[in-house]
């Protein structure tokens, strides 16, 4: 039998299921579905005629999208760690894919419990050391490929703060032909049965099938791994885009033009030679596994719209960060590009929300965390970041500040970056990266240019625009940039956050 859409499910059950009457007059579950390096453009919600995401799509119709939303890092776990701790990533100190700040920090899932919901999480959240920060788990796989890393003992001498090192600046190692790994494999697979997210998928589905109406309010997050890769993808679904993917466009001599940090990141992760054909596969690829990945959600939104849930829940999709797909030159994350840095968010309540709006100023994480704990009408820290969405998202015409930020602070480059988006504009500070080198600035008019390929910072009549966005960050986040650099190269982490200073002071 055909299965009937999940608008039209949703719609029913509002109207008519007892069950959805009965919990009509309590708090909103909330379900947060995290996918891992989503393109906010490849969705046929945000006019890709070639991406085939019908679920996302439906989700978009009967939800309020937003089009300038930004994760808080282009990498996951202090992506991650900016849902769990409603904190910029300079702020908790979480700075690449390694164990996250100490258990007994307040958490999203924590300032939910106190509001009277019950958290869970089934997936990927880059939770390591056993730590969960207030969620019951509820599947039993990996959250990580090194979910056992243990964080070193209290007061242990590995406990204590590193100074680090950067990529020498200009230092580029002769690469040949070497390709970066994330390329293997690629293309077709066979099974996807024994796919992680498979599992994920169930678990979420029989999650709501079996709650019962009468327990708490949940909060529950759904982490799922792909479109991230390995960029492989069952036959039938590649088959849909064979020769269907436009190339990136990257005009001639633009690559000299990158900034410093850029031509690092190609050189370290061996992506200045990729070939036309692997461009080509690994595009088709990464298209069949949005859809694959699609596929999935629509089967736990269909389970949800069948639940006695369906009227009262809020769902709400997202991106830990997004993907390159060859632009710039670069794949994987790691930038300030649209590409890695905006992601899609979709929020839908039809009780509360008309479906079929968008939102086109910018937000971020950090606002994402506080509208989910207004919405459940929990308490947060006075010292978490960010703005609640709940007055934005009530009201099209609300006084919203159309402001986020990213920073960037893990590996592959020669300094630390970090981003103010405000309106249009788009300001990119690359912090020193040696005592003999200039910062670097990008200045991007995304309105005029939504390719981010001409860089307005060398103008002159933009220094005033420049000097304000530079406040403006600095403000936002608590501190400039490259104050944040001197602590992450002297080792700052969670528990030291201002790492090991000149003269051993910590």
């Amino acid at each position: 039998m055909k299965p009937t859409p999940f608008c039209l499910l949703l719609l029913g059950l509002a109207v008519s299921a007892p069950a959805a009457e009965r919990v009509s007059t309590r708090p909103p579950n909330i379900l947060v579905i995290m996918s891992d390096e989503h393109h906010a453009g490849v969705m046929g919600n945000s006019g890709d005629s070639v991406a085939r995401t019908p679920h996302l799509d439906r989700l978009a119709r009967s939800g309020v999208k937003f089009d300038a939303h930004y994760c808080s890092s282009p990498i996951c776990t202090p992506s991650r760690q900016t849902f769990t701790t409603g904190k910029y990533v300079s702020s908790h100190n979480v700075w690449t894919n390694t164990v996250g700040v100490p258990e007994d920090r307040m958490t999203l899932p924590k300032v939910m419990r106190a509001a009277g919901y019950q958290s869970y999480l089934i997936g990927k959240m880059h939770y390591k050391g056993g730590r969960n920060y207030g969620f019951t788990l509820l599947d039993k796989g990996p959250r990580a490929s090194n979910d056992d890393e243990m964080p070193p003992a209290k007061g242990s001498p590995a406990a204590e703060p590193k100074p680090r090192k950067r990529l020498p600046a200009g230092v580029f190692p002769p690469r040949g032909d070497e390709l970066g790994e994330e390329f293997r494999p690629l293309g077709e697979t066979l099974d996807t049965s024994a796919d992680p997210d498979v599992g994920r998928r169930d678990a979420a589905i029989q999650f709501l099938q079996n709650r019962p109406v009468s327990a708490k309010p949940f909060f529950l997050t759904v982490g799922f791994i792909a479109p991230h890769y390995p960029l492989v993808a069952p036959p039938e679904f590649l088959a849909r885009y064979k020769d269907r993917v436009p190339a990136p466009h990257i005009p001639s001599g633009y690559l000299e033009t990158l900034p410093l940090n850029y031509q690092h990141l190609r050189n370290d992760r061996k992506l200045e030679r990729v070939p036309s054909q692997t461009v080509k596969l690994a595009l088709e690829a990464y298209y069949a596994r949005v859809e694959w990945m699609d596929q999935q959600i629509g089967q736990v939104l269909e389970a949800l719209a069948r639940s006695p849930f369906a009227e009262n829940t809020i769902v709400v999709y997202t991106s830990d960060h997004g993907e390159n797909m060859g632009e710039h030159g670069l794949w994987w994350k790691n930038c300030m590009y649209d590409s890695a840095a905006r992601v899609p968010l979709i929020m839908s309540w039809p009780k509360r929300w008309a479906g079929g709006q968008v939102r086109s100023g910018a937000c971020g994480m950090v606002d994402l965390v506080k509208t989910l704990a207004e919405c459940a009408g929990a308490t947060v820290p006075a010292d978490w970041q960010g703005d609640s969405m709940v007055g934005w998202l009530d009201r099209g015409d609300f006084p919203w500040k159309d402001r986020a930020v990213v920073e960037y602070y893990a590996g592959y480059v020669a300094s630390g970056i970090a981003m103010i988006r405000e309106g249009p504009w788009k300001y990119v500070y690359h912090t020193r990266p040696s005592p003999e080198r200039e910062p670097e600035v990008e200045l991007f008019h995304l309105h005029d240019d939504p390719r981010e390929l001409h860089n307005l910072a060398r103008s002159p009549e933009h220094r005033e625009r420049i000097r304000a966005l530079h406040a403006h960050l600095v403000a936002e986040i608590g501190e400039d940039p490259e104050t944040t650099e001197s602590r992450w190269r002297a080792g700052a982490t969670p528990e030291w956050p201002q790492g090991r200073l000149a003269g051993g002071a910590k």
